[in-house]
């Protein structure tokens, strides 16, 4: 069963909910700088770390599950969200540059096809960050937090899942090392620096960044060859490799 909108709005609005916005934020923005341009989609509940992004992308859609329910974002301003079943998104293919999937995988009942719908509307070589609860840490046994319902992944089993969707995984890396109690929520950032320095393995949240590839397929006899864009250079890993570790805060990350 998902959670409620009301109780993940309701989560950010609090000390410790603040601490995973603040820490997801900071490895999306590191990823995706300001998104000047770009055609974003959240799916999930990514209203909190897309906000920042609305006076320079060039156009946010969010999509929120039926199970979960919708909310008005942004307040105050023409809608961006809407209801939508996350295994059939209402959009046409490759329509989005960027995606951020978050609190939307662990409970989803049909996370290969939700995952298989995120990379259709995704662009030629558009890339995907997920966002996962690490099954290895103090925040997947939370019940309290949204985090702690639902699915929690380890590194292995994302990255199969995202391979298995037809996406190449690129990076990836840990965030919220602050333990999911409330009295040490005011020291957040500082538990979270320490922890990326150390690279503790006990973090709350796993991310992973894949890239949508499109291959060139050889043409039969006489048809037109069909010309597709030569992929990126350096970075991209090679298939089966896996995805690179990652802390996402330095140059070298989902940037």
């Amino acid at each position: 069963m998902r959670r409620d909108v009301l109780d993940l709005r309701a989560f950010y609005a609090n000390p410790l909910g603040e601490a995973a916005r603040s820490a997801i934020s900071r490895q999306v923005r590191l990823a995706w700088g300001e998104a000047r341009g770009l055609a974003l989609l959240g799916l999930g509940y990514a209203t909190p770390f897309l906000a920042r992004f609305t006076p320079t992308a060039e156009r946010i859609a969010v999509a929120m599950p039926a199970g979960q329910g919708v909310e008005l974002w942004p307040e105050g301003a023409r809608n961006l969200a809407c209801l939508a079943d996350e295994t059939a998104l209402p959009f046409s293919a490759a329509q989005f540059d960027r995606a951020l999937v978050v609190h939307a995988l662990e409970e989803c009942d049909a996370p290969d096809r939700l995952l298989a719908e995120a990379t259709r509307v995704l662009k030629p070589n558009g890339r995907v960050i997920i966002v996962v609860v690490n099954r290895r840490s103090l925040w997947a046994g939370a019940d309290s937090t949204p985090f702690g319902h639902g699915r929690p992944y380890t590194r292995r089993q994302l990255e199969m899942a995202i391979v298995h969707a037809g996406l190449q995984p690129r990076a990836w890396s840990r965030a919220l090392y602050a333990p999911p109690w409330p009295a040490v929520a005011g020291l957040s950032d500082m538990i979270e620096q320490a922890g990326s320095r150390l690279q503790a393995p006990g973090a709350g949240l796993l991310l992973m960044e894949a890239e949508k590839q499109v291959f060139a397929v050889r043409p039969k006899a006489r048809l037109a060859r069909v010309v597709v864009p030569a992929l990126r250079p350096a970075t991209a890993f090679p298939a089966g490799s896996g995805a690179r570790k990652s802390n996402l805060s330095s140059h070298e990350t989902l940037a």
